[in-house]
């Protein structure tokens, strides 16, 4: 009866989760196509373009190409890139690795919130929401711990969120703003931008003009974040197949959503988190279509769409560190889910650090500097994003050079010298990335650079050598779990999920 009653919990823990190839792509969608970043890429002007080449071709294509590999491998499914890089690069950079990947998200967090509360400022008309901090801040701790609250009974509850939050707040914005925008082109309009292969070229290569590539890094990151969900897959040899429709949309998407702004309001009126709304008034009035009626509706479905994104984000990379507090790289307590197998006191832990982090960001940055706000909690993100990384693509180029014999169903390249060119541009791209996010933007003033330069280095270096101290309570806390000690696995490399399921022996 006992045994019975057990499989009986599990048959509801896989049921729970259970997902189809348009939920994946729904939720990992919602977490790479951020809409909210259409504004920043738009201050760029025609260089926006240069820098989507570089973002979406050169270092995304690489992105989903070497996760779908890793995921793939048999044993590899779960813990995501915390599997990766503890079975290439050994545990101590795994759960690095892991915790990057874990914790850049408690700043981009705050950078969706901001979006939200900055379109539904002009949805309701209440300015108020986004310019006092307090009421910002109370309104980020609904937002955070009501989505918390309801992913509690499971991914499949997380995969329909998604889907409807996808389709309400991206497909149908983005294609109505390419439906306006077209027709805006089409009736003789002037773009507010001069394209050609001159002004797409950087003004100039310093750190300064560089930092602009920033926000278009993390525009893109995320596609590994749903990797640890291949196994709630019905089918999962569809992930290749997610990954690449996620590329092609993500794209298309940016290139209008960017281009769409940057042609019609200057340059100097895009505000960060509420640019893409006022580009819907923008041109939508010369058709005779009541702007604040547009503006009001597409704020609203925006914010509702980046609601789906947090929702995403909530679940995925918590999925990794759950797998990763079962191995002992936690204290014991975060390694119990709760009915539907959910990692409930993870997620709690991740909802604490989002909370600090918006507080630091929020009133750090002077209250109601909703600018300087937004890029410093963006320029954290990638910061700590890119690390993660760097490490990924190490893990890939480590799985090329010297594990080639592991078995799995996709690989990224049938050619070995390409699949090495997908890890080389990868890491160079991901560590020019990490650099110019210490560059303060051009156009910031004196005083401003300063306090973003403060922030966001007490950010990082906070956060840089948390996984290190945690690491060293390793053995304590593996050993309160009941897991072998070191010695016993010694030479072997294990699999990050429940079984320790053993990959590979490095004896042989």
């Amino acid at each position: 009866m006992q045994k019975d009653e057990v499989e009986l919990q599990a048959e509801t823990i896989k049921e729970a989760n259970r997902i189809n190839g348009f939920q994946l792509f729904s939720m990992t969608t919602s977490m790479v196509m951020t809409v909210y970043g259409f504004a920043a890429f738009a201050k760029q002007g025609p260089t926006a373009l240069f820098f989507l080449f570089l973002a979406g071709i050169l270092w995304f294509i690489p992105v989903t190409k070497a996760a779908g590999e890793m995921a793939s491998i048999d044993g590899w499914s779960k813990g995501g890139i915390f599997t990766w890089a503890r079975n290439m690069l050994g545990e101590k950079t795994g759960w690095a690795a892991l915790f990057y990947q874990w914790i850049h998200i408690t700043v981009g967090m705050n950078t969706m919130m901001y979006f939200i509360i900055g379109c539904l400022s002009i949805s309701i008309n209440l300015p108020i929401i986004n310019n006092n901090p307090f009421v910002k801040f109370g309104l980020m701790m609904i937002i955070l711990w009501g989505l918390i609250l309801i992913q509690q009974r499971g991914t499949k509850i997380t995969g329909r969120i998604a889907q409807w939050c996808f389709t309400l707040g991206v497909i149908i914005p983005v294609f109505f703003l390419l439906g306006i925008f077209i027709i805006y082109l089409a009736q003789g309009n002037p773009m507010l931008i001069n394209i050609n292969f001159k002004t797409i070229l950087p003004s100039s290569w310093s750190g300064d003009v560089l930092v602009g590539f920033v926000p278009f890094i993390l525009a893109f990151a995320g596609a590994e974040g749903s990797a640890p969900h291949v196994k709630d897959l019905e089918n999962p040899r569809v992930y290749p197949k997610v990954m690449l429709a996620l590329a092609i949309c993500a794209i298309f998407s940016d290139i209008v959503g960017s281009m769409a702004i940057a042609g019609t309001i200057p340059n100097n009126n895009i505000q960060l988190s509420t640019g893409i709304v006022y580009a819907y008034g923008a041109l939508v009035q010369r058709f005779g279509i009541s702007v604040v009626f547009v503006e009001k509706l597409s704020g609203l479905l925006l914010a509702i769409g980046v609601l789906g994104e947090i929702s995403s984000w909530v679940v995925g990379p918590n999925a990794g560190m759950f797998e990763a507090a079962k191995s002992g790289f936690l204290p014991p307590k975060f390694s119990k889910a709760n009915k539907y197998g959910i990692e409930t006191n993870v997620m709690i832990l991740q909802g604490i650090i989002v909370s600090i982090m918006g507080a630091l960001l929020t009133f750090g940055a002077g209250g109601n500097k909703a600018n300087l706000s937004f890029q410093t909690a963006m320029s954290l993100t990638v910061a700590l994003y890119t690390l993660m990384y760097m490490l990924l693509f190490v893990s890939y180029l480590v799985l090329q050079i010297k594990h080639n014999d592991l078995e799995r169903p996709y690989v990224a390249s049938q050619s070995k010298i390409m699949r090495l060119i997908y890890g080389g541009l990868g890491f160079i791209l991901s560590a020019f990335g990490f650099l110019v996010t210490f560059f303060p933007p051009k156009d910031m003033v004196p005083t401003a650079k300063r306090t973003y330069l403060i922030l966001l280095l007490v950010g990082f270096v906070l956060v840089f050598f948390v996984p290190f101290i945690l690491y060293r309570y390793h053995k304590r806390w593996a050993n309160e779990l009941g897991l072998p000690s070191e010695e016993t696995v010694a030479g072997s490399t294990y699999a990050a999920d429940g079984d320790r399921e053993i990959v590979k022996n490095k004896s042989h």
